[in-house]
């Protein structure tokens, strides 16, 4: 991906080098519900989950919700805003500038009013750099659940360790993987910009597990979907895409698949417990936005199959 010329956003906080939110844990002493949604369904925690045969949520405190729980951290501090200066920091700073430039064409254009949403402002979300821990308006997180967005505060956080264990735990590197990771979290800013995650969670409190599973399943594989439109104009609209870069993104979409975390955790798979969808679903949704370019395409929710 060439956004070495590129321009920098300055919607970063660094937070890098500050210490964190206290391993987990609020202001009282007791464990902090997460309300954010990561890239690889919170990967470390849902393995554990998967060898004990129980929902991964259930780790976290959030009872199988899929935003908000935890109340906002007295402990939250301010990192330092705009572009960082170092390479990895005005890297995530210029794939974010890319998300904003993309999403601010395509609201302003009228391209969501599939979702109720007229020509409009792009509301663009801050992204925290963080290391090991961080506070969040959802709670404290460690670095070893992955990337997520926090609806609460609006906010994508990122620990870029996570790029370095897509790399050498699951076997996706690229600079192009690295923008999907954000890409597919900006997805689920859209998408609580536009009501749906609000939508999704008031209706999996109406459902059994199961049932809560599948929706959370349609709305990952939106934000999939939404990262792959993001590609498509990165692509024809901004020029920046290289050769390999759209087989990286396929390539993280799959190493971070439920079945294939299922399978290399515990040797089978139950697609009943899926919450981010198969690699075969994620990769195919990602190419839907990517090949078609148009954020209709990516209703997972009306969607005949998935």
């Amino acid at each position: 991906m060439r956004e070495e010329d590129y321009r920098k956003s300055d919607n970063i906080e660094d937070r890098r080098g500050m210490g964190g939110g206290g391993g987990g844990r609020g202001t009282g002493g007791m464990p902090v519900r997460m309300g954010g949604m990561g890239i690889g369904g919170l990967i470390i925690v849902a393995i554990i989950a998967m060898l004990l045969g129980i929902n991964p949520l259930q780790l976290l405190g959030m009872g199988g919700g899929l935003v908000g729980g935890g109340a906002p951290s007295a402990s939250v501090q301010e990192g330092k805003l705009g572009a960082p200066v170092d390479e990895g920091g005005a890297r995530v700073s210029q794939i974010l500038a890319t998300t904003e430039d993309v999403w601010g064409k395509l609201f302003q254009e009228g391209a969501m009013s599939h979702y109720g949403v007229g020509p409009n402002q792009y509301p663009a979300p801050k992204l925290v750099m963080f290391d090991g821990s961080v506070a969040s308006a959802c709670g404290n997180a460690s670095s070893a659940m992955g990337p997520f967005y926090c609806p609460a505060d609006s906010k994508v956080y990122l620990d870029e360790s996570f790029f370095r264990d897509l790399q050498s735990k699951f076997g996706a590197p690229g600079d192009f993987a690295q923008a999907y990771v954000i890409a597919h979290e900006v997805g689920h800013h859209i998408q609580n910009v536009l009501g749906i995650a609000d939508q999704v969670a008031q209706a999996r409190g109406r459902m059994s597990q199961t049932q809560a599973n599948q929706i959370q399943v349609k709305m990952e594989l939106q934000a999939d979907c939404l990262a792959g439109v993001w590609g498509f104009y990165t692509k024809t609209e901004l020029g920046l895409l290289e050769a390999g870069d759209v087989d990286e993104a396929l390539n993280a979409a799959n190493a971070i698949g439920d079945d294939r975390l299922q399978k290399q955790s515990r040797g089978y798979v139950t697609p009943d417990s899926f919450t981010h969808g198969s690699s075969e679903q994620r990769k195919r949704w990602f190419t839907i936005g990517f090949q078609s370019g148009r954020p209709e395409q990516c209703d997972t929710f009306n969607a005949r199959s998935l």
